[in-house]
């Protein structure tokens, strides 16, 4: 009779959550966000390094869970801004990093043939391990700014609940930050507060297998791809990242893999090596999905979990996107 209650119980709470699944919709605004995002330096003494960020805040002065974002090669932190709007207005703090020396000042005064080699160049080991420390350093002061009374941060960040994203170099960015192991046993970027990622174009290391760098990540993962995501810089192809997911252990972690997606999906514009015309649609599916995850996550919200892993979202997804989960 036990075994039977406990298993009616179980039932019951499935049915349940799949139920509330239903009326779940991470495409509708839950808050307002701010009209204009919050321009912001971190001044990181130790290296003598300024990091600039923009801030997505969402209505009100409570605490809200922290999403950090960091930008490809060449870019800025006004990129993927499609992405900061929405995480605000579902009651994100949004933080976008700029990374100096692999941003968009590398190229701005480099004559338009001589650009792809400039950028060629500044996609390196230093470039690498600066971007991992200025997540540490927005980390550190993000945590000063929420305790500081005379700071406009004060009090709304919730620091026990943090997200980190990024999209291409910013993507290797957040695998070093959220578990990717190194090949140097003495290097370690992984961040402790990092409770979940979102990894837009994955890539396999350079060196080494990727079950060696990415078999012992512990915390919840999304990997976002497409089947044209290739890119002029760094080699990575649609099927090598695709690498990646295999090689993760099971347990919260995911795939999309948007059909025709290429690498300028997660952006807000063309890039060089685009060769079909973008989907509207996929930026819609990223946010639906990258929303239902960090709440799922971060929120620990079951209607979301339930949402994401129960097919809720075949509404936004065309039909021959994918969504893996294992």
């Amino acid at each position: 009779m036990i075994t039977l209650l406990r298993s009616s119980w179980f039932t019951l709470a499935i049915l349940t959550a799949q139920l509330a699944s239903q009326s779940y919709d991470p495409l509708v605004p839950t808050r307002v966000a701010r009209l204009e995002p919050r321009d912001l330096v971190v001044r990181d003494d130790g290296r003598k390094r300024e990091i600039k960020v923009l801030v997505y805040l969402p209505s009100g002065q409570s605490a809200a869970p922290i999403l950090l974002f960091s930008h490809g090669l060449g870019g800025a932190r006004t990129g993927s801004a499609f992405l900061g709007r929405h995480w605000a207005a579902r009651g994100y703090v949004a933080v976008f990093l700029q990374h100096k020396g692999s941003d968009e000042s590398i190229w701005q005064d480099v004559a338009p043939l001589r650009r792809l080699a400039v950028m060629r160049r500044e996609a390196n080991v230093k470039n690498y391990l600066l971007r991992a420390q200025d997540v540490k350093a927005v980390l550190d002061d993000l945590a000063g700014w929420n305790g500081d009374a005379g700071h406009p941060l004060r009090g709304r960040l919730d620091m026990s609940r943090v997200g980190m994203s990024g999209h291409s170099f910013g993507g290797v960015t957040t695998q070093a930050v959220s578990g990717q192991s190194s090949n140097v046993p003495t290097l370690r970027l992984t961040d402790a507060r990092i409770k979940a990622a979102i990894v837009m174009s994955p890539s396999v290391p350079a060196a080494g297998n990727p079950q060696t760098a990415f078999g012992k990540v512990t915390i919840p993962w999304m990997l976002m791809t497409g089947t044209r995501d290739e890119s002029l810089i760094g080699g990575a192809t649609a099927e090598s990242r695709l690498q990646v997911f295999p090689a993760l252990p099971p347990g919260n972690k995911y795939e999309l893999v948007l059909f025709d997606g290429q690498h300028s999906a997660f952006t807000d514009r063309d890039l060089p090596g685009d060769r079909v015309e973008r989907n509207p649609n996929h930026q819609t599916v990223i946010m639906a999905l990258s929303t239902a995850f960090w709440d799922a996550f971060l929120r620990q919200d079951s209607t979301a979990r339930a949402w994401l892993d129960g097919g809720g979202g075949i509404g936004v997804l065309e039909a021959r996107d994918i969504l893996r989960r294992k």
